[in-house]
């Protein structure tokens, strides 16, 4: 599996925004996040860091909504991280993670087989958070998880801060991805699945 490039490259052009994204599963965590809105660049941040992925994600909004670009930018990394895992061989598939972050908690389990799920428990109490509405935030992650190609649960258990309890979501979601996509040397390359594919 080492000599496979874990590795990909979307870009996805509309009428609404322009966004590129790249992903290295076998990476370092390096990131560079431009979408032009702070706090999602600090969630795609987190992400790429605590997943060890190298992440490269840029969007342009093109009609001034910011609730198309959150959107896009999910859907672009998402559908990057999707394209590097390939076809899964090889993998550990599961992976599971309960981050802190001060007074929240959140928790991630997934399961990278490519038969699409996804449950999204995320309160949020404020209307905005670090300026950017709190529906937004939801429907980035909403859009992060549809689009994975991958069977996925994430929820905050508890916490009182808003910006903590989306940060404890994303750093959750990142370790679960780290463990899923690590190599399983028991397999020997060979898809982890009863069925023979993934």
């Amino acid at each position: 599996m080492g000599a496979v490039s874990r590795k990909a490259s979307v870009e996805r052009a509309t009428k609404e925004t322009s966004v590129a994204a790249s992903v290295s599963i076998d990476g370092t965590g390096r990131v560079s996040a431009e979408t032009g809105v702070a706090f999602v660049d600090h969630l795609i941040s987190a992400l790429g860091r605590h997943s060890m992925f190298d992440v490269d994600v840029k969007a342009e909004s093109l009609d001034g909504i910011t609730h198309h670009l959150i959107e896009d930018a999910a859907i672009g990394l998402a559908s990057a991280i999707d394209g590097a895992l390939g076809d899964r061989s090889g993998i550990r598939r599961f992976g599971h993670a309960a981050v802190p972050m001060d007074e929240s908690l959140a928790e991630a389990s997934v399961d990278l087989v490519r038969r699409p799920f996804h449950r999204l428990d995320l309160p949020l109490d404020r209307p905005e958070v670090e300026g950017v509405p709190a529906e937004d935030l939801l429907h980035f992650f909403d859009s992060l998880l549809r689009n994975l190609n991958c069977c996925a649960h994430l929820s905050v258990r508890y916490g009182t801060n808003d910006h903590h309890r989306a940060e404890s979501a994303a750093k959750s979601l990142a370790a679960a991805l780290r463990e899923a996509a690590a190599p399983d040397p028991g397999r020997g390359g060979e898809p982890p699945s009863t069925k023979g594919t993934m």
